[in-house]
């Protein structure tokens, strides 16, 4: 079946048809979260589910259980759910196990329960494999992972966030809103807890851009503006030492890349500042106090060209992580050497 996003399953479950099964791809632990909610919500009444609602796990070994479950007709309910989560662990296992378990799913799949919605759900399929084949042909594919390009993500997730806001009966500003998006990197789950959080503090008034400053506070978004020096002054080798002391602590290359992303547009954003603009001004624009007063320090000496073709590059890179690069590593070295060409320092000091 053809692939639909979220938006189009949400859809297709308000007109409370019956559907087969459906496989939530992706790693987005909201979107996840979302479609689960709405799925139990269209198709089992509240008060049958703690019979009508089972869940399993494909690293518990539990292939077979969910099966059975899901050709078991529900006591005192006319359908069921069943969630089969973490079936990429079916593609670890050895080739006997593994053909037995599509098998037994191939057969189930050529006729489903009519009483039963199964959710399968995998961060990440094999296209090449059997097990992913078979779920392509004969469920709902729901893509369950904001797409696109970093800049096109923020905006997705901004809009998200005031979303939720308002489901949450929230005031949120919509600058709050974008600055928040920047500063989980796009992540759905984390903006949702922020906004809890900020819920708290705000104490029933609308969340501004300073109550997400004072609040969400990322180490890493911060630490990074160390870079910004770094690529003024073309200093590879320093930037490599600062990349790898972030390995070494355990940061995500995809978190790292977010970061950068991020001081690479802030840098940008202080370059549009009127001339003489101090760092009361640079911080309304979504930053620490000392951290605006880095960027005012660093945003004149790296010329334009710079940051945008640099953002291209950490889009570049982000795309290529987020489809499983095998070697993150070499990925963000090359970057690094990227970032600091001499050539494109060259316009730096302006």
């Amino acid at each position: 079946m053809p692939e639909a996003n979220v938006n189009q399953l949400l859809e297709k479950l308000s007109k409370r048809k019956v559907i087969p099964g459906v496989l939530l791809l992706g790693s987005d632990a909201y979107l996840r979260e979302l479609c689960r909610k709405r799925i139990v919500d269209a198709y089992v009444e509240e008060a049958s589910r703690e019979w009508a609602v089972s869940r399993y796990s494909a690293n518990e070994d539990e292939a077979e259980a969910a099966l059975a479950q899901a050709q078991t007709m529900p006591m005192l309910a006319p359908r069921q759910v069943v969630f089969w989560r973490e079936v990429e662990a079916v593609e670890k296992l050895g080739e006997k196990s593994r053909d037995a378990i599509v098998d037994s799913l191939t057969a189930y799949l050529e006729s489903p329960a009519p009483f039963t919605i199964l959710v399968i759900e995998a961060e990440q399929l094999d296209a090449r494999m059997r097990l992913s084949k078979l779920l392509s042909e004969k469920l709902i594919v729901v893509n369950c992972e904001i797409d696109g390009e970093l800049n096109e993500r923020i905006a997705i997730a901004t809009a998200m966030a005031e979303e939720m806001a308002r489901e949450m009966k929230i005031e949120l500003d919509a600058a709050a809103a974008q600055s928040l998006a920047e500063r989980t990197n796009a992540g759905l789950a984390q903006i949702r807890t922020e906004l809890e959080k900020l819920s708290v503090y705000a104490g029933g008034r609308k969340i501004t851009i300073d109550d997400v400053e004072a609040l969400v506070v990322s180490d890493q978004r911060y630490s990074v503006w160390q870079l910004s020096e770094m690529l003024a002054a073309g200093d590879r080798a320093q930037a490599m030492l600062f990349l790898e002391s972030l390995l070494r602590e355990g940061e995500q290359p995809v978190q790292i890349v977010g970061a950068m992303a991020w001081m690479f547009r802030k840098l940008l954003e202080v370059q549009d500042l009127p001339r003489g603009a101090g760092p009361w001004e640079a911080a309304r624009l979504g930053m620490r106090k000392d951290t605006a007063e880095l960027a005012l320090k660093h945003a004149p000496r790296i010329a334009r060209e710079q940051l945008t073709s640099g953002l291209r590059a950490l889009a570049e890179v982000d795309n290529k992580l987020k489809s499983g690069t095998p070697n993150p590593r070499a990925v963000m070295e090359f970057l690094i050497a990227r970032l600091t060409e001499r050539g494109a320092a060259a316009g730096a000091g302006r």
